[in-house]
């Protein structure tokens, strides 16, 4: 359960966490696919950071970094929505291009 009282940074440690307990507890995530998309994962998890992100129409919002960029795509938590999102790499900094949902599986959709 998350605590409201937590910063927000630790909110979305709480939501990781527990999505990671949930993708490990899953069979499909011992197999060889699962098991390396959770450990892809696990490796590019960064302490939550600002960032401003990029909408349609060109509208900024302030979210949550939650993995390192791979230098085409970064995780993003957006706290307006309450969900995670796929960003691309801009010369801007991250772009939302509409992928949302858990991180893991905005994680693992590239």
């Amino acid at each position: 359960m998350i605590q409201h009282d937590l910063s927000i940074p630790d909110r979305i440690g709480d939501l990781i966490a527990m999505e990671v307990a949930e993708f490990d507890v899953n069979s499909a995530s011992k197999t060889g696919v699962g098991a390396a998309t959770l450990e892809a994962f696990e490796r590019a998890t960064c302490p939550p950071t600002q960032v401003e992100v990029q909408f349609s129409g060109g509208v900024m919002q302030t979210c949550w970094a939650v993995t390192r960029s791979n230098g085409d795509y970064r995780v993003i938590y957006l706290p307006l929505a309450g969900y995670f999102s796929l960003c691309v790499e801009s010369q801007f900094g991250p772009l939302d291009i509409g992928v949302h949902g858990s991180a893991i599986g905005c994680f693992s959709s590239v």
